[in-house]
């Protein structure tokens, strides 16, 4: 737990004095606002520890016992089948993907629900999470598949409306937040470690990035099919 919230202090709190100095000097706030926001940067660095401490020793440890069990029973359907369900299980839980497709319910007036969005980032991720793990099984170049995958975004860019254009993107950064992040790295090291005996960590490079093209793709086919 020590060290949760030293990472979360060395984290924050040099930003949050450094937007005090900017506050005092060009737009000094009303004394209850700035103890409003010095409350609030507290709670976020105890809340922030606390989620730390939690993912450590519950969401790694998960993965790391999905990736051993994806291995031991040494079949390639399960792999690529739970490889799926927890892209899409972990984009649903990501916050950062919930405020994403409000914003853009929001902003669509209704035309894109949430369900919707959320449905197809999260089996964007799930399929490009399957993907990841292929990758590993069969050690195909990770530099090969991400120039694939960023030409076929280049490709659907030609035939996906620009106001979708920034959901795609945004969407695939949204999915790269404190929820779905631990539990890839968690499941490529559990994976890598039962594959290569310890010794394969440089395997599960590029897991998160190459998960994260899912959303970007995903997304722009649906712009395609609303277009």
């Amino acid at each position: 737990m020590r060290k949760s919230f030293q990472e979360v202090i060395v984290s924050i709190l040099p930003m949050t004095v450094l937007i005090v100095i900017l506050t005092l000097v060009f737009a000094p706030l009303e004394t209850n606002d700035m103890i409003t926001f010095l409350v609030g940067a507290g709670i976020m660095m105890i809340g922030m520890a606390f989620f730390l401490f939690g993912a450590e020793y519950s969401m790694l440890r998960v993965g790391e016992l999905v990736g051993e069990y994806m291995i031991k029973r040494r079949n390639l359907a399960i792999m690529l089948s739970l490889g799926f369900a927890i892209g899409i299980g972990i984009t649903i839980a990501e916050p950062s993907v919930q405020v994403l497709a409000q914003q853009v319910r929001d902003i669509s007036d209704g035309a894109i629900t949430k369900f919707l969005l959320i449905g197809v980032v999260s089996v964007g991720t799930g399929i490009f999470l399957a993907f990841a793990l292929l990758r590993v099984v069969f050690k195909v170049s990770y530099y090969k598949l991400m120039m694939v995958g960023y030409l076929a975004v280049l490709v659907a860019s030609f035939f996906t409306p620009a106001e979708f254009m920034p959901v795609a993107f945004d969407a695939g950064g949204v999915t790269t937040g404190p929820v779905t992040v631990p539990f890839i790295l968690a499941l490529a090291s559990g994976l890598t470690s039962m594959i290569h005996k310890g010794k394969g960590e440089d395997d599960s490079f590029g897991m998160v990035g190459i998960s994260s093209l899912g959303p970007i793709l995903a997304v722009m086919l649906l712009g395609v099919i609303f277009q």
